[in-house]
């Protein structure tokens, strides 16, 4: 295969997938924006190119967000490469979701890096499930004036 069928390969992909792909320079400033990034925050492409990453990151998570961010940036160094992420994002119409996302940096062999690649996932629905889940046990346990023995202790054989 040619490179430019690879890179036809990887575009179809990207535009075609029902997660979101996000890439933003390491300014932070959006350079890809899918198609289903689109569906997820509600913004175009056109809407969302050149713009910061601040567009979908809530106000009260953006210091820390940018601490890490320059941090990674400069030192190409992530502990989240490998692990699924969870974190609130805002949509356009200003509502907030829960997503999940994985991450990748890139760079040019062994130079800088010039970027980070996300892939994300609207998870709002299954949070809000859990959450009453949990709060439907801690109800329970409240009435029952009980909580449930840790696993592996001899209570809960």
């Amino acid at each position: 295969m040619s490179a430019d069928h690879d890179a036809a390969l990887y575009r179809a992909i990207a535009e075609g997938s029902p997660d979101a792909f996000i890439f933003a320079d390491r300014d932070g400033i959006i350079r890809l924006w899918s198609p289903a990034a689109e569906r997820l925050f509600g913004f175009t492409a056109a809407e969302a190119l050149g713009r910061s990453l601040d567009l979908i990151i809530p106000e009260n998570l953006r210091a820390r967000h940018w601490e890490g961010y320059r941090r990674v940036m400069a030192t190409g160094v992530t502990a989240y490469g490998s692990r699924l992420l969870s974190a609130p994002a805002l949509r356009r119409d200003g509502s907030r979701i829960s997503t999940e996302f994985s991450m990748t940096l890139l760079s040019a062999g062994d130079g800088p890096v010039y970027g980070s690649g996300a892939i994300l996932r609207d998870v709002s629905e299954r949070w809000a499930r859990e959450k009453n889940l949990r709060t439907r046990l801690a109800e329970l346990e409240e009435r029952c004036g009980a909580t449930a023995p840790p696993p592996g202790s001899l209570a809960a054989d």
